[in-house]
């Protein structure tokens, strides 16, 4: 059977038939290919002689009808800001009803009760869908890390006459059969510059390039049998690929340039993929998840009404917390929501007192503001701005002359950054488990060792930001059009060495030892004493120690940080060598002047 005779079967499954010309109506084909196919299928055998479906016909069925259905739900779903700071998109409510159970409920209506639910993110909030709907849970463990693809690689064993479904669609009709005929892939009739594929004329899904955009794509598909080995193989393949780390699983679909499988294209109204917080309320303005705790500090501290928030964007996920632009009254603002585990890691109170005191300084972004209690934070988007290129030297030089203006200034706050009670504090974070890394123990009792010589040689201790990489540095345009700098991010800072501040840079920028050099240079430019030098560099070692235990910590909440972890441990160890050798240097010297 070719799609055009499928459809028509399909058709009559659900509707028997009574004239060629209301099948045409029903089943959306013109009365020629009605007419031709009703001919082909009854000679085939699907239908008798009063176009009656056949024993062929209903066996044909039953073979290829749906069994299983897969939801997708493990990822953050990172455009819902500010929703999934509180909410996973699959509980997101359309009138009264969660998305996942509407999807659910469809599903049931169509016979399917072997329904698979792929969770990763708040996947307790999903727990209760075991008792109520009598779902399976498969839990996806690199959902940080690692788009759908690798989360449907968990599926495989149940992709056979299944429905594949993203948690985040709202369907006005069920979508859903029990009565399947060909795998197929949904898409609407709706133009989207985003999507990488559109129906042709024989109602394939063919790529488009990137620039011109081609059919939205819904997201669910019907995989049967006969597509389900070539599908799987072709996700085990990809998997193996650390290019494909960030795919989607349609990848899995395409060969060549088109998809192997049919499209089914709905209406635009049919279908709904909810990415956003605006497409939430376009669908349902009085969505109970559209009052986040987010959402009700902007309008309170800007004085505004819900619907004045636009154009919520989210940013690209920080190291520790996720943020989103907004725009409000031809404003645009950034959000700071707190990401996992950062109520272990950083006192808010203390980050708020440092805010306090470098206000209206001209130092750092201007703060609209900061709850002391749960870190949320309201700043004005820098315009035009950009960070620090570490690789720049005019960029290193300006970086350098802003940080120490600020050393300088000398300011105080109530509070210290303890490096080596943080190593500590990190390791009593990991909960008794041992470090990842064998030798762990000896390179803690290495870096622990260089405590000595920090505190003789260590610099008054005045406020000191403690993350200044190269991305907290901000290049804007002032009110007076002159290029000014600003420092941002103030979340670990407090009383301390300075020169903490140079070291961390240089980690940050994962720069080799010449490059740390001429950092060193840059911010002292009359020359850096001996001593002074090999201090930044034993603090290199103790911040190196100090951010991948950080690391270590994050990994255990599932937020992997990949080379950069890697890279800081072998930073303590190599650094902690270096200062052995510059430390032997000077003796010999002084042994040679005696």
């Amino acid at each position: 059977m070719n799609r055009q005779e499928c459809d028509i079967l399909l058709t009559l499954s659900t509707k028997p038939y009574s004239s060629q010309r209301a099948l045409a109506e029903t089943s959306g084909y013109s009365l020629g290919i009605v007419n031709r196919s009703l001919r082909t299928l009854a000679e085939e055998g699907y239908l008798d002689g009063q176009f009656q479906l056949t024993s062929k016909a209903n066996e044909e069925f039953q073979r290829k009808a749906p069994r299983n259905a897969v939801i997708l739900a493990a990822g953050f779903g990172m455009r819902m800001v500010p929703i999934n700071t509180e909410t996973p998109k699959g509980l997101l409510e359309v009138h009264g009803e969660p998305l996942i159970e509407r999807i659910i409920r469809q599903l049931h209506e169509a016979g399917i009760m072997d329904i698979y639910v792929a969770v990763g993110f708040m996947k307790e909030q999903y727990e209760y869908l075991i008792d109520e709907y009598g779902v399976k849970l498969i839990v996806n463990r690199e959902y940080a890390s690692k788009n759908n693809l690798h989360t449907l690689k968990r599926m495989l064993p149940y992709l056979s006459n299944a429905y594949i479904i993203p948690c985040d669609i709202w369907c006005a009709r069920n979508p859903f059969r029990r009565q399947e005929l060909y795998s197929w892939y949904m898409v609407s009739d709706q133009v989207d510059p985003e999507s990488s594929v559109r129906v042709n004329r024989k109602m394939e899904l063919v790529s488009v390039p990137d620039s011109m955009g081609g059919n939205k794509m819904i997201g669910i598909a019907c995989l049967l049998e006969e597509q389900t080995a070539e599908v799987c193989r072709r996700i085990r393949q990809l998997c193996q690929d650390s290019r494909y780390d960030g795919a989607f699983w349609e990848e899995a679909l395409y060969w060549k340039d088109r998809m192997i499988v049919a499209a089914r294209v709905v209406s635009s109204a049919d279908a709904v993929e909810i990415n956003t917080y605006e497409q939430l309320r376009e669908l349902d303005e009085n969505s109970s998840q559209l009052k986040t705790g987010a959402m009700t500090v902007i309008t309170e501290a800007l004085h505004v009404k819900t619907d004045e928030v636009i154009n919520i964007t989210v940013l690209k996920k920080g190291m520790t917390n996720r943020s989103f632009l907004f725009r409000c009254r031809e404003k645009t603002y950034i959000m700071r929501i707190p990401g996992e585990g950062t109520d272990q890691l950083i006192n808010r109170a203390e980050e708020a007192a440092v805010y306090q005191v470098i206000a209206q300084k001209d130092i750092c972004d201007r703060i609209i503001y900061i709850n002391p209690e749960n870190g949320y934070k309201i700043t004005e988007f820098l315009e035009g701005a950009r960070v620090c290129d570490p690789l720049c030297e005019e960029d290193i030089l300006l970086c350098m002359k802003k940080l120490r203006r600020f050393h300088e200034m000398e300011l105080t706050v109530e509070h210290e950054f303890d490096l080596f009670g943080q190593i500590a504090f990190y390791e009593s974070l990991w909960k008794g488990a041992p470090s990842v890394y064998r030798d762990y123990g000896n390179t803690r009792e290495k870096i622990f060792s260089l405590e000595a010589y920090i505190r003789k040689h260590a610099a008054k201790k005045v406020l000191t930001h403690i993350d200044a990489v190269p991305d907290n540095f901000l290049f804007c345009t002032g009110a007076d059009g002159e290029q000014e700098i600003r420092l941002i991010d103030w979340e670990y800072a407090g009383m301390q060495d300075p020169h903490v501040d140079i070291a961390m840079f240089c980690i940050y920028s994962l720069y080799d030892r010449q490059q740390i050099d001429r950092l060193i240079q840059a911010y002292f430019p009359e020359g850096c004493r001996r001593e002074t030098r090999i201090k930044i560099y034993a603090y290199i070692a103790v911040c190196g120690l100090l951010w991948s235990n950080w690391c270590e910590y994050k990994r255990s909440l599932g937020v992997e940080f990949g080379e950069y972890s890697l890279r800081q441990y072998r930073y303590a160890k190599e650094y902690y060598k270096i200062v052995q050798e510059e430390l032997e240097k000077m003796e010999d010297v002084k042994t040679c002047i005696m």
